[in-house]
């Protein structure tokens, strides 16, 4: 994987602090066990073989980083700390707040930190114990789950209407309700830091499209609503980040689509912090 992001067997080398031949050796080892050339030398770039092969190396390097994680939880003794992950959309629309309030008054002296990350980020963060435990949202079809990101326990904790935010004079505005292929050919925003990622919105939609009028790139739900409100592009938010916040915003009908939180977790060692937390989060 480094070699092939680099494009340099010298600086993949550097980077993993081997030396160039170590580096040459094991990819050489790696093409005769496969008996098939992964890179071409000169340029160096993955060939199709290669590039296949990358396809399935984050998940394994992940899913090994996953595996000392549990190990690691289980056989150390609990601490008095507890880090979470939270998606911008999921710590606005689930009561975080109060769950972690309930669980100070159990353990006063916990030393608690909470983390706003992107989805892909939070998830993978969870995986390999960096973080205790993790909210994450995203759309999906009413009781689906959330499509697997990373090999954590996720549990489905809130379901929501999805609600389209849109400028107060746009000619859909006033309508009850409004079908998701009938804004294909909209302006849109890119927020994937925030909101559902157009490539998302295609694929549950059906439908080609959806292309970018304008890109946000950070984690504020506030910025992209007035975004929205003035006319910059649509956006998808779940209802309880929309209603009572000064904007337009009609429901969507047609896929049938929800919001949904997840709280995801790899391994909880049992009366730890993440433990107490999971038990609160799971009656909410």
């Amino acid at each position: 994987m480094a070699v092939a992001r680099l494009g340099s067997f010298s600086a993949a080398a550097m980077e993993l602090g081997y030396t160039q031949a170590a580096v040459s050796q094991q990819i050489a080892a790696l093409e005769n066990d496969l008996k098939t050339q992964l890179l071409t030398r000169r340029p160096v770039v993955p060939t199709e073989a290669g590039a296949r092969l990358l396809e399935h190396a984050e998940p394994i390097l992940l899913r090994l980083d996953a595996a000392r994680a549990d190990v690691t939880r289980l056989t150390r003794a609990p601490r008095a700390t507890l880090l979470i992950g939270v998606t911008p959309v999921a710590g606005a629309a689930f009561p975080l707040a109060e769950a972690l309030a309930e669980l100070r008054t159990r353990l006063p002296r916990l030393d608690l930190t909470v983390q706003v990350a992107p989805r892909r980020q939070v998830a993978v963060a969870a995986a390999r114990g960096e973080l205790d435990l993790a909210l994450t949202d995203g759309l999906t079809a009413p009781g689906d789950s959330l499509p697997e990101q990373a090999p954590v326990t996720a549990i489905g904790l809130t379901e929501e209407t999805v609600r389209v935010v849109l400028p107060p004079d746009h000619p859909l505005a006033a309508r009850p309700a409004i079908r998701l292929p009938d804004l294909a050919d909209a302006r849109w925003i890119e927020a994937e830091n925030v909101a559902p990622s157009l490539e998302e919105i295609r694929r549950h939609a059906a439908t080609e499209g959806y292309r970018p009028a304008l890109r946000y790139q950070g984690t504020d739900t506030a910025t992209l609503l007035n975004l929205a409100a003035a006319g910059h592009g649509l956006t998808l938010l779940p209802e309880s980040a929309v209603i009572d916040k000064g904007v337009t915003s009609v429901p969507v009908t047609l896929p049938r689509l929800s919001h949904r939180v997840e709280m995801l977790h790899a391994a909880l060692p049992k009366d730890s912090p993440a433990d107490a937390l999971a038990a609160l989060l799971s009656r909410r």
